[in-house]
């Protein structure tokens, strides 16, 4: 009598199984996240294409053209093809070159006040003098809060003579200021600009400051030095990359300025329809209904901006691997 048996798996054998069914258990798993990254992403995506990229294009496309009409100008209107023209047109007219450097001295008056303002309200709500911190915190938000145009509302009214009572306190001390005069006009737009951003970066700061450790301040105290040695030898230089990134916000935001001038420029002469980039652009396809030069004009301050982003950029990685060292 004979009797079969059954061979028994080896557990080389079961241990191969397990090996090969554990790669496929894996790239299962990885591409479940994948899927669901791609349906978690495609919103941020499409509204990316919707807002940033078609615009972009359109804009592009409507910059190598340009709207004719023949006969003198009273003929049909035709669209051609002209090329690199609307670039030259605008890097050509000493308008737009003059908003832009009219821009340069609105950074180099605006970026240093707002910078060292936000930073040192920041060092003096870390230091612990500042009694409380989150109700001052608030305080010095609420005017970002605040639309840009209603901000522009606001100090329209106490620039504005007979009804201002800032002139008329001024006026009572036989001081005749005129904040929308030719040769106030910057400070008075800097002064708005300063006003609404300066709790925002001051917030940026504070946070930065909060997350130093405790024990690198500890140390310095231990060796001796003051609050305000801390703070400018130890404190500053570990948030160079927040500082480095509040100054490209604040440059980039300075190359759109728009709404307070425009507003501005109907209480004064001091500012005309093509004082910034952004308002030669409105001027030119909603004033001039030149939408070629506009789109031209847009793409170069696209491109400015993404130069400076770029260097600041790269200047504050370089900073971060030297911190990093």
């Amino acid at each position: 009598m004979t009797t079969e048996v059954t061979p028994r798996p080896t557990g080389r054998g079961s241990r191969g199984a397990k090996q090969s069914a554990r790669p496929a258990t894996v790239s299962s798993g990885r591409r479940q996240r994948n899927r669901a990254s791609a349906v978690l992403m495609a919103p941020f995506f499409l509204l990316l294409a919707m807002v940033f990229v078609a615009p972009l294009l359109t804009a592009l496309w409507m910059s190598f053209f340009a709207q004719d009409s023949s006969g003198l100008g009273f003929g049909p209107v035709e669209q051609s093809f002209v090329g690199l023209r609307s670039y030259t047109a605008v890097l050509g007219d000493p308008t737009f070159m003059g908003s832009l450097g009219l821009i340069l001295i609105f950074c180099l008056v605006y970026i240093p006040i707002v910078t060292a303002g936000a930073l040192s309200l920041a060092l003096l709500m870390d230091s612990g003098l500042a009694k409380l911190r989150s109700v001052m915190q608030m305080g010095l938000f609420l005017p970002h809060a605040v639309p840009g145009i209603i901000a522009a509302i606001i100090w329209l009214y106490l620039y504005t003579p007979g009804i201002s009572p800032i002139t008329e306190a001024l006026g009572s001390l036989n001081l005749e200021i005129d904040f929308l005069s030719v040769n106030l006009a910057v400070p008075a737009v800097v002064n708005i600009a300063v006003w609404t951003s300066l709790g925002y970066y001051s917030v940026i700061f504070f946070a930065a400051l909060q997350a130093i450790p405790r024990e690198v301040l500890e140390a310095s105290r231990v060796d001796g030095a003051d609050a305000l040695r801390t703070a400018v030898m130890v404190k500053v230089p570990m948030i160079r990359s927040s500082v480095v990134m509040v100054l490209l916000f604040s440059t980039i935001w300075t190359l759109q300025l728009f709404t307070e001038p425009m507003l501005l420029s109907h209480a004064t002469p001091a500012i005309n329809s093509r004082f910034s980039p952004s308002m030669y652009i409105y001027d030119a396809a909603f004033t001039r209904n030149n939408y070629g030069i506009a789109a031209a004009a847009s793409v170069v301050l696209l491109v400015a901006s993404m130069l400076i982003s770029y260097g600041l950029t790269r200047f504050s990685g370089r900073l971060q691997r030297e911190e990093g060292r």
